[in-house]
């Protein structure tokens, strides 16, 4: 294929060749939903036959059907290459020294228009040729430790992880920033509060809804206020920095065991529960909420303590669900199973002979809430009181996933279930709390006048 028409194939090829359109030209295009002006960028070649694409004045790419294009005329041409600029990263000694751990993900990235996949910048020169304010908050050095997807992170990473933290601390570093992708990161960020026990640094997981080559990318704006969390921060702990409101005001930083993500593609996506976050940060400081969190010191002390059982899944209780879903993780070997049952920790009757099997086998199996806020009591009703008879133990107010990782981490170091019930009802990093605050639980239904009144007032 020319390199003039750069993955372009079918009736969107036949259409550029139709008004020798050239791929990077500056096109106008008029079609019968409307006029466009853009850039003809390549196509991934793993892409439709039928679309041409361009990327506006604005930033944003659009698709056009080449069934709708009436005309096409170029106004210029100029091909680009899409590579983040690499300069030196400058050090200043009076500058804290911060890791940034990689994972995946696209904190910094640019666009591969061959494949459309993202390719991530992560040496220290080309995150400064991308984010040039990180020289001002801090010396910066980076180590690539995996390049996955956040659904595929899994024991082997954590475990990785966990570990090069440790070291990291041991050397000196004065905080550590780790860029994951959001899909996952809750489980990241909770597994690690238990690997990471007790460090004297602060620890902040950061990635971003929108990819660096969109207008809207929260990614700079993460990064700069994750290292700056890492940098200056007195929290140290396992925390995600992500966006607060949907606007560029301010991150949130939430602890590793109170975190989820709420929301597919909004930047404010990530949420603490059953509580309220720990800080604010922007770019001139870092606002804590709260006090209760374990704070900065100047030893090198931390527990690493990596363990993960694989066989630990979750099931998410609903309606009719069979015995046979319990019965088949027993007879695969499972050791451990966490339900999101629903209200206090229910479940129906057809599980029980299931459950009695599991626990005779030695299964632990923990109870969560698929409500997500709240507690577990299952002592209310009778449902809960059989329950726990045939060998359910409620997890609190735990979140499902957390009750899931930390379970894992429970198991990994032991056979002993009631050891293993010691772990997992003791409290290590926030993940169970004495009480909900009264601002723990928000949710604001739209369309009511007093929240429509306070969405003018303030912002979403």
């Amino acid at each position: 294929m020319s390199d003039l028409f750069k993955g372009y194939k079918g009736p969107a090829l036949e259409l550029l060749k139709k008004f020798s359109i050239r791929v990077w030209s500056d096109a106008a295009v008029k079609t019968t939903r409307g006029d466009f002006r853009g850039i003809v960028l390549p196509r991934s070649e793993n892409d439709d036959d039928r679309h041409i694409v361009l990327k506006l004045a604005t930033g944003y790419n659009v698709g056009i059907d080449a069934g709708t294009v009436q005309a096409m005329e170029e106004l210029g041409y100029k091909e680009a290459h899409y590579k983040i600029p690499e300069k030196e990263f400058p050090f200043a000694k009076e500058k804290k020294n911060v890791k940034l751990l990689g994972t995946g993900g696209t904190i910094a990235s640019r666009l591969d228009y061959r494949t459309g996949a993202v390719i991530p910048a992560f040496s220290p020169g080309e995150l400064y040729g991308a984010v040039p304010e990180l020289a001002d908050i801090c010396n910066l050095t980076t180590e690539k430790l995996f390049a996955v997807f956040s659904e595929n992170m899994g024991p082997e990473q954590y475990i990785g992880l966990a570990k090069a933290i440790g070291e990291e601390i041991r050397k000196g570093t004065d905080g550590i920033v780790i860029g994951h992708g959001t899909d996952t990161m809750h489980h990241t960020a909770g597994i690690l509060s238990f690997m990471v026990q007790n460090p004297p640094i602060p620890i902040v997981m950061v990635g971003s809804q929108r990819s660096s080559d969109r207008p809207s990318s929260d990614a700079a704006l993460n990064l700069m206020h994750a290292a700056k969390t890492a940098a200056e921060s007195d929290i140290a702990e396992v925390m995600v920095c992500m966006f607060g409101p949907t606007s560029d005001e301010y991150g949130l930083l939430h602890r590793g065991t109170r975190v989820r993500k709420m929301h597919s593609s909004y930047r404010s996506t990530f949420r603490t529960i059953g509580d309220i976050p720990l800080a604010m940060v922007d770019r001139k400081k870092i606002t804590p909420l709260r006090q209760d969190y374990n704070r900065r010191r100047n030893d090198r002390e931390v527990k690493i303590l990596p363990f993960f059982e694989e066989k630990v899944g979750m099931l998410y209780y609903y309606p009719n669900m069979q015995p046979d879903m319990i019965d088949s993780m027993v007879d695969h070997g499972y050791r451990g199973i966490v339900i999101a049952g629903t209200g206090l920790g229910h479940v129906n009757k057809p599980l029980y002979p299931a459950i009695v099997r599991a626990a005779e086998k030695g299964v632990a199996i923990y109870m969560t809430v698929q409500t997500l806020w709240g507690y577990v009591h299952m002592f209310v009703y009778d449902t809960g009181r059989d329950l726990m008879a045939k060998g359910i133990v409620p997890a609190e107010n735990m979140l499902p996933e957390v009750a899931y990782v930390k379970l894992a981490w429970a198991l990994g170091q032991s056979t002993d279930l009631d050891k293993v019930k010691q772990l997992m009802l003791t409290p290590i990093a926030g993940e169970i709390t004495e009480r909900e605050p009264y601002n723990g639980y928000l949710i604001f239904q739209g369309g009511i006048p007093e929240v429509e009144e306070f969405i003018r007032k303030f912002h979403k």
